[in-house]
């Protein structure tokens, strides 16, 4: 503090000057009077000439501030009024207050001032640009603009007091380059026939260079339309690369190449079917292929004739409303036989797995993998949580029996060892098995399959055969026992087990039932299958009966022949006699199509939808997150009542027929 207010002495002040000068005056005053009255006069003159002298240096500092603040105010002005961009101002309730000639160009209305901006541009959202981060797109015209907000308060102590500056950066040429990168970002398909195998093995031989090179032409002729690459790599497989900016046309007209496939009539019997699989926004062209692959095994999957197109984690589907074609020849059924007998010889240990809320196919197909296992002398165990409806009947002719062993889901994960086998049937939905952990704790994986495939998957698995085509995952497994061994035994019940899995899901052989269907109960019947007891199994109580006939009365009919049903809330094994009934319901005259609505004691809904074959109830019961077959399927919903559940089947039914239209 001494230091500061010593180097004060040494700062240019006048008043130091002064007073140093009136003590010397003083002093001089006291030694001659008449001098020192001199130097008063002039100490005072001093005084007053530095006091005016600061007054008019003040006055003029003054002045050259106001001359400023004059100068930048009128820079301000002039840089706003001839901003090089759209400007506008409006306040906190989105109406104009002004803008610049630059806005004015860009919007054809005058007179905008007190209007509102969100009605002069629908685009524009000024909640959203003020409350994101990112700066939103919108659109004027023709033109794109990226639309940047500053708030300024008008008034420092009223905080309500703002006014909202936007700037119009024009984005155009950068959305014009952005969607022509997105036009002309590759996109890769990979098309195979289904069925050629067999439709050339059933063509006669001078029929075939024509059917082949009449393939090859609509392939390469629809290829074309798109300036695609195209390149046949096998004798039914194509890899097409084209930009993307074709697919929205493809998938506007849902892959019209597959109809024009279906229609080629060149001396074949059956026709032929393409599966196609598309891939989108991959970051590469070998991430794209990788899209497409999935895509195409997808489609596969579902039965074939259908096109999948994969964007990042997204599938959308185009077609597959036709029957999935018969394989007739079981060279596919041998190989799996082949590669299951030493995968069950090296392992310790297998642990057969189904789905939640077991049926008769899923039962039976497991019974015959059990089967399978104890004739390679190998343990094994066969997971049952709970035992409903569907399977007390089969059920019971196996649980006393100790040859067979059934476990809980918990019970089976202390099973697990380091080589146990785990093996998947009548299902491919992880969260569907009864135990969806021995999947993260057994790496070695066996997945038999006929439902059409989703987009949920049992991945990584060490050995797959699913195939839609098949009547049931009961028949796929008694094909799998034929190959096994040289000599085949399995008892009678396991016969009959199996049969019943077919019956339940052929509904008597008389639904999706090929010639290897036939073959497969032939064999079974060789077995010692009784159809007097597969009939006997499927029998039900007097009071089950009544409330499938309750279902079946209270139906309502639709158009196209669909009929929707509830089952009461109070009817024990609701979701097993709503199935059932969704299948009598088709016995009825006029009736294509039935569902069935339940609820269970969790409020938990069900449906079960049943078709003749016209309408594909899978693609139906997709929509509400459900799957299955074209002519079986379900869906679960949760959080909604019967009612809410019945509207959203009908908005599903009716973007079915829809889609229908339009392809």
């Amino acid at each position: 503090m001494g230091n500061s207010k010593f180097l004060k002495l040494f700062k240019p002040d006048a008043k130091i000057y002064l007073g140093i000068i009136g003590v010397l005056v003083l002093i001089l005053m006291y030694y001659n009077f008449y001098l020192g009255a001199i130097g008063v006069l002039l100490l005072i003159y001093l005084n007053v000439y530095a006091w005016r002298a600061s007054r008019q240096r003040n006055k003029r500092w003054q002045k050259y501030i106001e001359e400023l603040s004059s100068d930048i105010d009128s820079a301000a002005r002039y840089a706003i009024l001839n901003l090089p961009i759209p400007l506008t101002l409006v306040d906190f309730d989105g109406r104009i207050t002004w803008y610049n000639s630059k806005f004015s160009e860009i919007i054809e209305e005058r007179e905008l001032i007190g209007t509102e901006l969100e009605g002069v541009v629908p685009s524009l959202d000024l909640d959203e640009i003020l409350n994101k981060t990112e700066t939103p797109e919108v659109k004027v015209g023709e033109r794109y603009y990226r639309v940047y907000a500053n708030v300024v308060k008008t008034d420092e102590k009223d905080a309500s007091r703002v006014i909202v500056m936007l700037y119009w950066i024009d984005a155009t040429p950068f959305r014009v380059l952005k969607d022509q990168y997105e036009d002309e970002r590759p996109v890769v398909a990979l098309i195979q026939v289904d069925n050629y195998d067999d439709v050339m093995s059933e063509t006669k031989e001078d029929k075939r260079p024509f059917l082949t090179s009449e393939i090859d032409q609509k392939v390469n002729l629809w290829a074309s339309r798109m300036n695609a690459l195209i390149k046949k790599y096998q004798t039914d497989k194509y890899l097409v690369l084209f930009e993307e900016r074709y697919l929205e046309n493809l998938e506007a007209k849902r892959f019209s190449i597959l109809d024009d496939v279906r229609e080629v009539e060149v001396g074949n019997k059956f026709p032929m079917t393409l599966s196609i699989g598309v891939g989108v926004n991959g970051r590469n062209l070998n991430q794209a292929e990788e899209y497409a692959f999935s895509a195409l095994e997808l489609a596969l999957g579902r039965g074939g004739d259908q096109a999948v197109v994969r964007k990042k984690g997204n599938f959308e589907f185009y077609g597959g409303k036709a029957k999935a074609v018969e394989k007739r020849n079981r060279v596919k059924a041998r190989i799996i036989a082949h590669g299951l007998r030493p995968l069950i010889d090296e392992a310790s240990n297998v642990i057969i797995m189904g789905h939640k809320y077991p049926d008769m196919d899923c039962y039976g197909s497991a019974i015959g993998i059990y089967r399978a296992v104890i004739n390679r002398g190998k343990d094994a165990h066969i997971v049952l949580t709970g035992v409903n409806e569907a399977i007390k009947n089969v059920h019971q002719m196996f649980s006393a029996n100790p040859v067979y062993h059934f476990v809980t889901g918990e019970q089976a994960l202390g099973l697990v060892q380091k080589d146990t086998l785990l093996v998947i049937v009548d299902t491919h939905r992880p969260n569907y098995t009864e135990c969806p952990e021995l999947l993260e704790k057994i790496p070695q994986v066996v997945l038999i399959d006929h439902h059409r495939r989703g987009t949920e998957f049992v991945e990584n698995t060490a050995l797959k055969y699913h195939e839609p085509y098949a009547s049931s995952t009961s028949e796929l497994v008694t094909e799998i026992l034929q190959y096994m061994d040289n000599k085949v035994t399995v008892e009678k019940i396991e016969a009959e087990a199996l049969m019943a899995g077919i019956a339940v899901d052929t509904k008597n052989f008389t639904f999706k039932t090929g010639v290897r269907t036939f073959e497969a109960a032939s064999l079974l019947r060789r077995f010692g299958a009784d159809t007097t007891v597969v009939r006997q199994l499927f029998q039900d109580d007097l009071e089950t009966f009544i409330a499938k006939s309750s279902i079946v009365s209270s139906a309502k009919i639709y158009d196209h022949g669909i009929a929707i049903s509830f089952c009461m809330e109070d009817i024990p094994n609701a979701q097993l006699i709503a199935a059932q009934a969704a299948d009598e319901l088709l016995d009825i005259r006029g009736i294509s199509t039935s569902f069935v609505i339940s609820i269970d004691k969790e409020g938990l809904i069900f449906i079960s939808g049943r078709s003749l074959g016209d309408v594909n109830v899978q693609l139906i019961l997709e929509k509400i997150g459900g799957g299955g077959h074209m002519t079986v399927a379900g869906a679960q919903l949760s959080g909604s009542t019967l009612d809410e559940a019945r509207d959203q089947l009908l908005k599903a039914i009716n973007e079915y027929f829809e889609e229908g239209e339009k392809s």
